[in-house]
């Protein structure tokens, strides 16, 4: 990935109470490593010899958002200005859901405008990345 050209962030909902937070992250994370698994460094030794897998290469700073800012931004998302852009979305009916099989059977079944989002994770060229985030504080 070139971070000359390329940003990723995360934007979360800071309303949540910190354990869907740290969810939230943690699901879209997974699935960005799955769509660019090139960018999970090797694994590494420490000094002892233990052995230690690679992590992601660069920073993925986590932005604060509102429910309303969050919905917003997805919905900028699939405008054709930003089809490029890698997106994952994390929403109250992901987060509800017991089985992968639940969550196909509902998102079938609910269109867009329903779902509440509580995140979203966004990589692509740093110009668009900024257009939608730049101006957002860190989530702390």
């Amino acid at each position: 990935m070139d971070w000359q050209h390329e940003k990723c962030v995360m934007v979360i909902d800071e309303s949540l109470p910190l354990g869907i937070i740290a969810n939230t992250a943690a699901i879209m994370g997974i699935t960005l490593g799955k769509k660019m698994p090139e960018v999970v460094g090797a694994d590494v030794t420490d000094q002892s010899g233990s052995e230690h897998l690679g992590i992601i290469e660069f920073p993925v700073p986590i932005l604060r958002g509102s429910p309303e800012m969050i919905k917003q931004i997805r919905e900028k998302l699939y405008q054709p200005d930003f089809q490029e852009l890698t997106v994952v979305d994390f929403s109250d009916l992901a987060q509800g859901c017991k089985t992968y099989n639940e969550f196909i059977e509902k998102m079938g079944h609910t269109p867009e405008s329903a779902l509440q989002y509580f995140g979203v994770a966004i990589r692509g060229p740093k110009k668009k990345v900024n257009k939608l985030t730049g101006s957002m504080p860190l989530l702390r």
